[in-house]
């Protein structure tokens, strides 16, 4: 099982650039230094931004207007899947 204080400040890393408010994942790939292909170490498993946004689809209410929500709507989504 993955760490969540690890995967949350992954997260908050890679998104944290975004121009907020967010309206929809495309508003988050500038922001990332890899663009979709940003990776994230998920437990034993990596995972790409793309792959995050697939496995998060439905999960999300955007608009976000800071990092901090977003995040916690990732991590609670990564919870509800067990991978966390």
């Amino acid at each position: 099982m993955a760490d969540e204080a690890n995967v949350r400040e992954q997260f908050t890393e890679a998104f944290k650039g975004a121009n907020y408010p967010v309206n929809s994942p495309m508003d988050l790939v500038p922001a990332l230094p890899n663009g979709p292909a940003t990776q994230f170490e998920i437990g034993d498993e990596t995972i790409t931004a793309m792959e995050l946004n697939q496995k998060a689809a439905g999960e999300a209410d955007y608009p976000y207007e800071t990092v901090e929500e977003l995040v916690d709507d990732l991590i609670e989504g990564m919870k509800d899947r067990d991978y966390l």
